[in-house]
């Protein structure tokens, strides 16, 4: 009896401990977890990033920062002093926009789905924001397999360092743009092709959608060397987010994220570099269609390519009216081509 008490009293402090290392962000309204809300530091550095579960961890943020901003669907939610986010749960009010309804056209039996929608990309080197890139893209599938048939940038922005270093050995002050890619929406069609046997997949049923959170990781104790350049610490996490209650098809499709995770450095350097891609899509129409024939441009990251501006619309995921209050002046926007 008494090893068992033991035991009980161990197992509270131990969860008190672990549960006082972390943050949970979680709804004003329904008090529910709320993933992907981004805290900015005074600087611009994306200091920590909600899991599924709401949370982040609490050591990621530096009272130095003495200023943190929240960041949620792309909007200034919040703006808090540390005394204010050092507690174990903060509401925020994630009421900051409506849901935008996906327009659903010519919901008959065709060969293709094609689905079309809204994007942001961007890359940050040790937190800080080192490129960055939005636009307008379309997704052809087929209605049969709900396989991937093709990607079809329509419109775009492509930012870029005004002045990147050259130095081959200094990865600490490399331009990363070739990282910007668009959203891979390769499995959605078929969700259960995520799991394999290091992927860790989490679920969480809202009001308005569920959402499903992929992770996976890799050389978590062994570095990779090539070339002279160390590769250290990798990790993946896509979340999905689907119709609330629905079959989770992709007529059920309402927002894809990415973020992938690696330390670089080259041998010379004494510490490991921080890189960090994040891809979002947000679905705008979804149609059925026997033509595959959908209007695109290359994809080109050292050009921009637009004939509308297409940011300027309420609904559209513009990140880089949150980033240019920080780091106007060092990213360019790099020539319109189109």
């Amino acid at each position: 009896m008494k090893r068992n008490y033991l035991l009980q009293i161990l197992f509270v402090l131990l969860f008190s401990f672990t549960n006082a290392q972390t943050i949970t962000f979680i709804s004003e309204k329904n008090n529910k977890p709320l993933p992907k809300v981004s805290v900015f530091g005074k600087d611009g550095s994306i200091l920590a990033y909600s899991d599924i579960d709401g949370k982040i961890d609490k050591q990621a943020l530096n009272p130095s920062q003495e200023k943190f901003q929240l960041i949620y669907d792309n909007f200034l939610v919040a703006t808090l002093s540390y005394a204010e986010l050092d507690h174990d749960i903060i509401k925020i009010n994630d009421q900051v926009k409506e849901i935008e309804t996906v327009v659903l056209k010519n919901n008959k039996p065709a060969k293709y789905i094609i689905i079309k929608g809204n994007f942001n990309a961007y890359v940050t080197l040790n937190n800080k924001l080192n490129c960055y890139a939005d636009g307008i893209v379309t997704y052809v599938f087929d209605n049969k397999t709900k396989k991937l048939k093709s990607t079809n940038a329509q419109q775009y922005r492509i930012y870029r360092l005004e002045d990147p270093s050259e130095e081959k050995k200094q990865t600490s002050l490399w331009d990363y743009g070739n990282s910007l890619n668009l959203p891979r929406l390769k499995k959605i069609g078929n969700p259960e092709d995520y799991k394999n046997k290091v992927t860790v997949i989490k679920e969480l049923k809202g009001d308005k959608k569920d959402q499903i959170e992929i992770s996976g990781e890799a050389l978590q104790e062994k570095e990779f060397a090539l070339f002279g350049y160390r590769f250290f610490d990798i990790k993946a996490i896509v979340n999905l987010s689907f119709e609330q209650g629905s079959e989770k098809g992709l007529k059920d499709f309402l927002e894809y994220n990415d973020r992938v995770f690696i330390k670089i450095k080259h041998k010379s350097e004494p510490n490991y570099n921080q890189i960090q891609t994040y891809t979002n899509f947000y679905p705008t129409e979804i149609s059925f269609d026997n033509n595959d024939d959908v209007e695109k441009v290359r994809f080109d990251k050292d050009n921009s390519s637009y004939t509308s501006k297409f940011w300027q619309d309420a609904s559209f995921p513009n990140m880089q009216a949150i980033f240019s209050s920080f780091f106007e002046g060092s990213l360019k926007e790099q020539p319109n081509k189109r």
